[in-house]
């Protein structure tokens, strides 16, 4: 017993013929025989079906015994990782361990027992959750890129990891910027582990394919997005099921704004039928997509997992699923990201040794120069990664950047969570010594004391829960994550007793207490993660420093890796003129 389901309730069936003529790209009065004519390929309910079925008592029963029988949990289909090839009497988390030692006098050379005991925590939670085998694969991912000379580096909350940093997975030391690697990797949460890699976005191609060939075009496919019906596309697709012309269809889908489906005119012409239908499309899935830069690795074909269809795209596949519905089946993610300012400092490089023999890279610029702090002061900072916004260059002069961490709570406070949080301009103001810095509790000194007093980042939020709350790291974390979450009431109810108990503890109790939670609670959906502000901060640096010396070889390397940043070639090159480039017509 059986029914011909093709939308829920019998009074969407006139919007299911609307975006049935969408998908047959045709209007909704040539879809003769494309949808039952009677509103009757509704689901029905169980006692629809038993009356539906009354000449044939036993169908019902039988279909679902049969259901049932063939019922199974989805997870159970939960595959693991490719079987990693590691050197004979090791395993897996064995060569792990290895790689990661060997590393340590290399980037540790004065390691102290602190240091080793935060090394050997980490792993001893990779070792607990399972997955070495997560953190070899992305380290010969990287690996490869370097072997064939593409710019990457990792950035997020895996920046906070002291053996991501060891393996040369990101560039930022954890363990000197004391950041919590609960951020990153906690016990006891039940997920996998999620490494950013940004890669030169001219060269990310050749690493997928890399992937593809590596570990097999069967066991290998990039996540999908789904695409849900914002109010433009929603009115655009009902004009065109209601039989109005293309013309129609583009003039009215632009008297809509794109996210909340205002008029741009009060005085609208757009048919009230064509409104219905596209409000109640709204968030409803349109088509899939491409994930920026997700992909998913098996231990068998991928096809047997989950759905999969080819790209448009030549030599890739894709998973009908998007990444919340990869991560529930436990499929494991990782983010092969394109950067265009590392293509851009690629290019840079490359012209530079072209042009003047000098080899320079990330790693052997110089550091902490005076000159690029001077031009950054003067908010000289067109082409500049992350800080050529407007507000960003309003707020540099008034910074006044000296030292790199200066560069990263630039990059920080023009977010949502620092200015949501007022956090913006007492920071400024203690920067320039007009307001002094202050403590809720001299516990909260060693959290706060390196922005001034004010909590800028994610990870200082957690960690004045753990300084002042007697919440562990993990526990920080779970609170952080709650608060972000629609379904974490009843969490964070219990984790909020735990750290008003703990601030009792240290008297802190009162508006005190309230403020230090609002604080908390303020960051957790908004605060912008100290791991990724360090990560992006190092190309600040950098691009600023190949700006300040060598602008020609700058412009050339932004303009090759167009489009991106927030300016047009034109006004590129004008900035480029007013440093004294040259700038010719092409040949």
């Amino acid at each position: 017993a059986t029914n011909n389901v093709h939308y829920a309730v019998p009074e969407k069936v006139r919007l299911a013929a609307a975006i049935a003529a969408v998908r047959a790209n045709r209007g909704m009065d040539e879809l003769d025989g494309w949808l039952p004519s009677h509103a009757s390929a509704h689901l029905r309910s169980g006692a629809e079906m038993a009356r539906r079925f009354r000449r044939y008592p036993g169908a019902v029963a039988r279909t679902v015994t049969l259901a049932d029988e063939l019922a199974f949990p989805l997870r159970r289909a939960k595959p693991a990782l490719p079987r990693q090839e590691v050197p004979e009497g090791h395993t897996p988390m064995s060569w792990l361990r290895h790689l990661v030692w060997e590393a340590v006098p290399r980037k540790y050379p004065d390691a102290s027992a602190d240091d080793r005991a935060r090394i050997e925590r980490e792993l001893s939670v990779i070792e607990q959750k399972d997955f070495p085998g997560y953190f070899l694969i992305v380290h010969g991912i990287v690996q490869k890129a370097r072997e064939l000379g593409i710019l990457c580096q990792g950035r997020g909350s895996a920046a906070s990891s002291a053996v991501c940093y060891l393996l040369d997975i990101t560039a930022v030391d954890a363990i000197a910027y004391n950041l919590p690697f609960e951020r990153f990797l906690s016990a006891l949460r039940d997920e996998e582990p999620d490494i950013d890699v940004d890669f030169d976005s001219d060269r990310r191609e050749e690493i997928i394919q890399w992937v593809y060939a590596t570990y097999g075009r069967e066991r290998a496919a990039q996540v999908a997005n789904v695409i849900q019906y914002r109010p433009k596309n929603a009115v655009r697709d009902m004009a065109k099921a209601l039989g109005h012309s293309p013309g129609q269809q583009d003039a009215w889908s632009k008297q809509v704004e794109r996210w909340d489906g205002r008029f741009e005119t009060a005085d609208h012409d757009i048919p009230d039928r064509v409104l219905a239908y596209a409000g109640e499309l709204l968030k409803a899935p349109r088509h899939l997509g491409i994930h920026s830069g997700g992909m998913v690795l098996t231990d068998r074909p991928v096809g047997e997992v989950v759905p999969i269809e080819h790209a448009r795209m030549e030599n890739r596949t894709v998973i009908q699923w998007d990444k919340d519905d990869a991560a529930w089946m436990g499929l494991v993610k990782f983010d092969l990201l394109g950067l265009g300012m590392l293509a851009a400092l690629q290019y840079c490089f490359d012209m530079i040794a072209d042009a003047t023999g000098e080899r320079w890279e990330l790693a052997t610029m110089p550091k902490e120069e005076q000159g690029v702090y001077d031009m950054l002061c003067r908010a000289d900072s067109i082409g500049v990664f992350q800080v050529e916004s407007r507000a960003q260059m309003g707020l540099l002069p008034r910074l006044q950047p000296r030292e790199f961490y200066d560069l990263v709570i630039e990059i920080a406070l023009i977010r949502p969570g620092p200015i949501q949080g007022g956090a913006v301009h007492p920071y400024v103001r203690r920067k320039l010594g007009r307001e002094e810095v202050t403590y809720a509790h001299e516990k909260l000194r060693p959290v706060l004391e390196r922005t001034l007093g004010v909590p800028v980042f994610q990870e200082q939020l957690m960690q004045m829960g753990m300084a002042v709350g007697g919440l562990t790291g993990e526990d920080a974390d779970l609170l952080r994550r709650a608060m972000g979450s629609k379904r974490g009431v009843e969490r964070i109810d219990s984790l909020k007793k735990k750290l008003y108990a703990g601030m009792a503890e240290n008297g802190l109790v009162g508006q005190v207490a309230d403020d230090i939670y609002a604080k908390i609670q303020a960051f957790a959906n908004f605060g912008f993660a100290e791991s990724h502000s360090l990560s992006f901060g190092l190309l600040v640096y950098a691009s600023s420093w190949l700006k300040l010396h060598y602008p020609a070889a700058f412009l050339a390397a932004l303009l090759r890796a167009q489009p991106m940043g927030f300016y047009s070639p034109q006004s590129l090159t004008a900035d480029a003129r007013r440093h004294g480039v040259e700038v010719r017509r092409p040949c």
